[in-house]
């Protein structure tokens, strides 16, 4: 994510505390490199809260509810639903004792962390088959016998091989 210039417009709370500073929803959707729609939805999850209205009735928001809308966007990202989201979010207020939301917030980041590199080695051998596909099917672009084509694929030599790519069985076969 690219640093943007700053907003000569943002109006500052406090002077001593950067992270006070008042973004509208359109510096949050920019800052987030998400959308307007984006930001209010997050807001209306409960998961983002505007520290303020300006006169015009425009929301304002801090730069901690910035972060926040960041994080919750990578946790989407990761593949945590909303509710997943809010969780962590109320977490530490769920709990008496600081063990027992550490031991919490471990619990279900262990499990996410868990899901995901399920999901990654999947995607890495997605991503494997996929680049296999690509170099059998390069050979088909010189075809000898492309006036027989889709028909003619039957008899290739290319598409006999008894290693094909599962992609290229199911895509180009």
């Amino acid at each position: 994510m690219s640093a943007s210039p700053p907003n000569p417009n943002l109006q500052v709370v406090d002077d001593a505390d950067p992270r006070e500073a008042v973004l509208t929803t359109g510096d949050m959707a920019r800052l987030s490199d998400s959308t307007l729609r984006t930001v209010r939805f997050y807001e209306q999850e409960g998961l983002i809260h505007p520290k303020t209205r300006s006169g015009g009735g425009r929301r304002l928001f801090t730069r901690s509810e910035l972060a926040k809308l960041q994080l919750a966007l990578d946790l989407r990202e990761a593949g945590l639903s909303i509710q997943d989201i809010r969780e962590l979010f109320e977490l530490k207020t769920r709990f008496a004792s600081p063990d027992e939301a550490a031991s919490e917030i471990t619990a279900i980041l262990s499990r996410q962390i868990h899901a995901m590199r399920e999901k990654i080695a999947k995607l890495r051998k997605l991503r494997e088959e996929l680049a296999s596909m690509v170099s059998v099917i390069s050979e088909c672009q010189s075809c000898d016998d492309a006036a027989h084509f889709p028909v003619g694929c039957g008899s290739c030599e290319v598409l006999g091989q008894p290693e094909l790519p599962r992609a290229v069985r199911v895509l180009w076969s």
